[in-house]
């Protein structure tokens, strides 16, 4: 996070600490953030940045990749799994043998994978709990904010949204500065920051959602990846919906998103949008 530009819309617009959190966070709270690069709430965050006129956007650095080579299979799982072909993802998954996985990286990956597969396949809690716990095993690891990410779903799927946010909180302490050096990692990037913003979405806070959906939306645009417009775009649509929108906005943000989904030929996505066009033209 480039804290650097915040500190100068700061100084620049005549706030001292103390003045720009007051009625926002404590002074030792701004400070951590300044000096300590401790970041604070994304909620807090937002909040600080509409007091400086200063766009938050541009606190997040700008994810550059180059692109590693890594097992071919893995890369179709993740893949798919960008897709929602979850079934294909499995049915690939199921025929790697753990005996092949000789390097933390391999099996990080690959409790990554079963993690969310069998989340988005209504495993039982207690399997998928398992499966993120074997990746808090490395510390500071994007694997870890992955395994914190798959944990908060799980909570809130079963309607524990505080404990939720406890676990996505961790996330996007962390996010904004994750040194990102493969196409894969960028993937997974983009991964977190929808899933966070589906959740900041549930629980109606829709500033933070947006936020963290508009950033993924950069990603991709700066890093030409293409496969997961088409979601965060329907999330976008989703949250203009709740937040009562003009009509005609909301049908713009589902074409967006409907070309997007062409364009990767992510049927299942289309399928989604068009349900959703449907129900918007009949409200």
């Amino acid at each position: 996070m480039q804290i650097e530009k915040f500190i100068a819309a700061r100084k620049k617009a005549g706030f001292s600490q103390i003045e720009l959190a007051q009625g926002i966070c404590t002074q030792a709270t701004l400070s951590r953030f300044e000096n300590n690069g401790q970041v604070p709430s994304l909620k807090i965050l937002i909040k600080l940045c509409e007091r400086l006129d200063f766009p938050i956007g541009a606190l997040f650095p700008k994810i550059g990749v180059k692109h590693t080579t890594l097992v071919a299979t893995f890369d179709e799982i993740e893949f798919l799994l960008i897709t929602m072909e979850y079934q294909k993802a499995q049915n690939l998954l199921a025929n790697i043998l753990t005996s092949e996985l000789d390097t933390p990286e391999l099996k990080m990956r690959y409790h990554y994978l079963s993690g969310f597969l069998l989340y988005y396949q209504k495993a039982a809690a207690v399997e998928v709990l398992f499966a993120f716990n074997q990746l808090l095993l490395e510390e500071d690891t994007l694997y870890q904010l992955l395994a914190y990410t798959g944990m908060g779903l799980v909570y809130s799927e079963a309607g524990e949204k505080v404990k939720g946010e406890v676990y996505f909180d961790k996330v996007l302490r962390k996010i904004y500065d994750y040194p990102v050096k493969s196409i894969e990692e960028t993937w997974r990037v983009l991964h977190i920051l929808y899933q966070c913003g589906v959740f900041y979405s549930e629980i109606a806070e829709y500033q933070v959602s947006n936020t963290l959906l508009e950033y993924a939306l950069s990603i991709c645009s700066d890093n030409h990846v293409t496969f997961y417009l088409a979601r965060v775009a329907t999330q976008l649509a989703c949250n203009a919906m709740k937040l009562k929108m003009p009509q005609g906005e909301i049908l713009e943000r589902l074409a967006d998103a409907n070309a997007y989904a062409k364009i990767n030929r992510n049927e299942i996505a289309q399928k989604t949008i068009a349900q959703l066009t449907q129900a918007v033209k009949k409200s």
